[in-house]
């Protein structure tokens, strides 16, 4: 791999090299009082973020440093964004001090794009930690090791993906990975917050919650984005709780197995009930947990892997 920018177009043999690395990993730091490998000394990791992040930041930041890699941090409240300065320029400034590898979130879906053609010439290797609404990565790719964990192979699994589809970058990546490794996506929401061309996705479409929870082997729960909403896309927070909250009565209509997921943050009791959150049936923990090793495993293969050219 020489970029990972989106999971729309990852070939399944990549997805599952880079779960399976991830996997391996977990295993290598398991009961290890500290946690440090030597695979990444001597590479610079640069972090930039354009948006507010607490998980994705967190967990790139201790996955560069569990591997012994120099981790930087840069915000744009505190770069040079704030004189003026654009992200081409400031890309190349961080590539030109040595960067390896730049992680970037940023409110314009296609940053991450632009940014890797930008820096092709440096060879340094790009990371889309978040792009507008257009796609998060890596947010996939720990979700599906999440319900790998817990289910096994995801071949045959309906996932029923809830919520904010329309803003949803989460959902984006979720919905071409969890196909692409074999599983069957059905979007649950209002019209109002499903994107336009969704026929055109891999999916089925549904409006009835209660409906699909009986036949489903997952669901994942995403964040309702006030800040990207501009004009009435439901009712109101109750409403929208009562037709599409994850309640104690709606997870009694899971099957036994099924697994409950939410990128984060939660709006606990509109969203979520708390007590379905804080649930045995609850990977959520789980999914931040997975996210350092699955974020190891994809700076692994970015910059000690084999240098094909993946995405």
């Amino acid at each position: 791999m020489r970029h990972l920018l989106a999971t729309d177009g990852l070939a399944a043999d990549e997805a599952t090299a880079i779960l399976d690395t991830a996997d391996e990993l977990k295993r290598t730091l398991l009961g290890r009082q500290v946690k440090k490998l030597p695979t990444l000394r001597g590479r610079t990791v640069v972090s930039m973020f354009y948006e507010n992040s607490t998980r994705t930041r967190v967990s790139f930041e201790i996955a560069g440093k569990w591997m012994s890699a120099d981790v930087i941090n840069v915000s744009a409240s505190s770069s040079s964004v704030n004189k003026g300065e654009s992200l081409r320029d400031t890309a190349l400034t961080l590539a030109a001090a040595g960067a390896d590898c730049v992680i970037v979130r940023h409110p314009a879906s296609g940053a991450a794009h632009r940014l890797s053609r930008w820096l092709a010439e440096a060879g340094t290797a790009v990371v889309n930690a978040g792009d507008g609404t257009h796609e998060h990565p890596t947010q996939a790719l720990l979700d599906a090791a999440t319900l790998r964990e817990r289910l096994g192979s995801l071949a045959g699994r309906r996932i029923a993906i809830v919520g904010d589809v329309v803003h949803s970058r989460v959902a984006r990546s979720n919905i071409h990975l969890l196909s692409t490794l074999g599983a069957e996506v059905v979007l649950v929401a209002p019209p109002t917050l499903l994107p336009a061309g969704v026929g055109g996705l891999p999916v089925t479409v549904s409006h009835d919650l209660d409906a699909e929870l009986p036949a489903v082997d997952a669901v994942m729960m995403l964040r309702v984005q006030a800040e990207r909403m501009h004009g009435g896309f439901f009712p109101s927070s109750r409403e929208y709780s009562i037709r599409y909250g994850l309640s104690e009565a709606r997870q009694r209509l899971l099957p036994a197995h099924a697994v409950v997921l939410h990128p984060g943050p939660m709006l606990r009791g509109m969203e979520i009930a708390s007590a379905v959150a804080d649930s045995p049936a609850s990977a959520i923990t789980a999914q931040v947990r997975n996210g350092v090793h699955v974020r190891m495993a994809v700076l692994y293969h970015l910059l000690a892997g084999d240098g094909g050219d993946g995405a």
